[in-house]
């Protein structure tokens, strides 16, 4: 019998902590999940699925708005605000209800419904004042909105991801700060739902993209279609139940009013509750531990890290791949085994989405790899004009002495999609010449991805030019 209360403990029941509960549980039956907060997954309450619910109005009726260029009569498109909202909050609900479902199907003497912090590397304390010991911890207590001080100032007026979603109705106007993944799309779909928006970027982030040809293509095609602020001062003040911003971007200055400021300005890790500088964990200047993504455990601690908690990549997919590492990890330490990490995919549903599959420009250039770039416009791309959806851009990075594909970065219409197919043959190891025998369907989208590698297999020496123009892909064959 160990000298400990528990082989494992997971502190948080969120995507991270689930799967790690369920990877332990294969191990030990001497495992507690300890979570005092609100359970369900920060993907089914407050981010992913609620989010793509407002987004799936939006669209809706942007395309209906969009349809007089096909010869379609259309007239005004109204909005029910409340209708609207109802939808989402019952689907969200819908979707946590799944959530909770699971947890109720895990063995119940094994859930602790209280929050915990470290007194030592291997004992906690409850809430209660209980205390008990483990072999080894998970930390999987998820992340928060970030709240930068200056937005302080707006008091009951300020809202971010964790609050829309519960509203009844629809805000008549909003200042949106922060051009990231929440930012885009939040920003976007309300104003396709009739909200008066600005959007606020202090930087000149736009989701996830490094590349700095396609920022500047993204930033154009964006401000173009809601009105969107890059490298921008701010100052804010309240006036009564107003939120007033006066603003300083690309040469103009401006004051503008709004009901409510919409904090998207970052996640940070609940990590500060936990106690642990009651540990041996070595953190780095923002608190977070140092550790190794490939085993999760942070340095020679019998404490792993697993999900929003990482603050490495917020992505549901990489939480529970995370938790699982560290979940079986915790289970067999002092074992620890490092796992080979999927090729990394990310997706904004901004429209034109945004995907990166495998390493950025960002990543290529921080470790001076020898890469070429592939791109390709979609103006003139034929599919994507047929369905006036021809704006963006797709650039695909090779490896120079290899010529293997790397990465990409893409703006532009089905990159939810494409970018799956990018991640997948790179994750295969494939050449740029192998990826181009695979099948391209005419006409299809799919072409354009077909023109950037053309590009690309061209700029590493192994092909001539492609044609200059086709009537399946546009300029570049």
């Amino acid at each position: 019998m160990s000298e400990h209360d528990l082989d494992v403990a997971i502190l948080g029941a969120g995507t991270a902590g689930m799967t790690a509960y369920r990877q332990a549980r294969k191990y030990t039956g001497r495992v507690a999940l300890i979570d005092g907060g609100t359970l369900g997954t920060t993907c089914a309450r407050v981010g992913c699925m609620p989010s793509k619910l407002l987004i799936a109005a939006a669209n809706a009726r942007h395309e209906a708005q969009q349809a007089g260029p096909f010869g379609l009569e259309v007239g005004d498109v109204g909005v029910d605000g409340r209708a609207v909202m109802k939808r989402v909050r019952e689907e969200r609900d819908r979707f946590v209800g799944f959530v909770r479902d699971a947890l109720e199907g895990f063995d119940q003497s094994n859930i602790i419904r209280q929050n915990a912090r470290f007194a030592d590397n291997n004992t906690l304390v409850l809430e209660d004042g209980s205390k008990l010991t483990a072999r080894a911890t998970v930390i999987a207590t998820g992340s928060r909105p970030h709240i930068p001080e200056p937005f302080e100032v707006a008091g009951d007026r300020l809202i971010t991801n964790d609050d829309l979603f519960d509203r009844e109705d629809l805000p008549a106007s909003v200042a949106v700060f922060g051009a990231g993944v929440i930012g885009l799309e939040l920003g976007q779909a309300l104003h396709r739902l009739g909200v008066r928006v600005r959007l606020f970027e202090l930087g000149d982030n736009v989701g996830a993209i490094t590349d700095p040809d396609m920022r500047a293509c993204a930033q154009e095609v964006l401000g173009a279609g809601f009105p969107a602020l890059w490298n921008a001062e701010t100052e804010i003040d309240r006036d009564g139940d107003e939120i007033v911003v006066t603003w300083t971007a690309g040469g103009k200055r401006g004051e503008e009013r709004f009901d409510y400021i919409l904090a998207a300005t970052g996640r940070r890790p609940n990590l500060d509750r936990l106690g642990l500088e009651n540990t041996t964990v070595e953190v780095n200047d923002h608190g977070i531990p140092l550790y190794d993504r490939q085993s999760m455990r942070a340095g020679d601690c019998p404490i792993y890290i697993a999900g929003d908690a990482a603050a490495d990549l917020p992505l549901l997919h990489e939480a529970a791949d995370e938790g699982r590492i560290a979940g079986e990890n915790a289970a067999h330490f002092p074992e620890s085994y490092r796992k080979t990490r999927r090729v990394p995919l990310s997706i904004v549903f901004s429209d034109p989405q945004i995907a990166v599959a495998g390493e950025s420009h960002a990543d290529l250039t921080a470790r001076d790899a020898a890469f070429r770039i592939g791109s390709v416009w979609f103006e003139d791309q034929g599919r994507a004009r047929v369905m006036r959806v021809n704006q963006g851009l797709l650039r695909v990075y090779g490896c120079e002495k290899t010529g293997l594909l790397l990465g990409a970065e893409m703006f532009g219409p089905a990159a939810e999609h494409i970018g799956h197919l990018l991640s997948w043959v790179i994750a295969d190891h494939l050449t740029v010449e192998e990826i181009l025998d695979r099948p391209f369907y005419h006409p299809v989208i799919e072409e354009g991805v077909r023109t950037a590698l053309r590009n690309l297999n061209t700029a590493l020496g192994f092909a001539p030019p492609p044609p200059a123009r086709s009537i399946d892909c546009g300029p570049g064959g």
